[in-house]
């Protein structure tokens, strides 16, 4: 109990030491505003009023309607998960020890290996339809 406190004695005398730092750094505020836009295809950049950087960004016509590709692609989220892709991961969780396992130990363990590659050929061929999908 006693390291633990020590350590997070460290932590905050190290955290207090860095702030102390920040404030002691001159900040220098040049009263300039920085904007960044994107513009497409043959758009000019729009001119900044005084005091202000505009930073632009050039796409080309044909993304001008479409969403960014950052922001395309979405995270998995396990809540969105569907019930049938739990199992799916629990069935295969369990599939060491069940027949058709493509191991030298257990019934079936010859004819598992082949098995095993389909399910891998299966599931990858899945995973590239549903890239595909999801790119407009």
């Amino acid at each position: 109990m006693r390291v633990s406190t020590a350590i997070a004695a460290a932590f905050l005398a190290a955290a207090s030491a860095a702030s102390a730092a920040a404030a002691a750094a001159p900040v220098s505020d040049t009263g300039k505003r920085t904007i960044n836009v994107t513009v497409y295809g043959d758009d000019p950049c729009p001119k900044g009023s005084d005091g202000e950087i505009v930073v632009c960004a050039r796409r080309t016509d044909n993304e001008r309607y479409r969403i960014p590709k950052e922001l395309r692609k979405r995270e998995e989220r396990p809540s969105e998960t569907s019930w049938a892709a739990r199992m799916r991961g629990l069935e295969e969780a369990g599939r060491s020890s069940m027949p058709g396992s493509c191991s030298a130990v257990g019934s079936w363990g010859q004819t598992g290996c082949f098995q095993q590659m389909i399910r891998q050929w299966s599931a990858a061929r899945a995973a590239a339809r549903s890239e595909a999908a999801n790119q407009p």
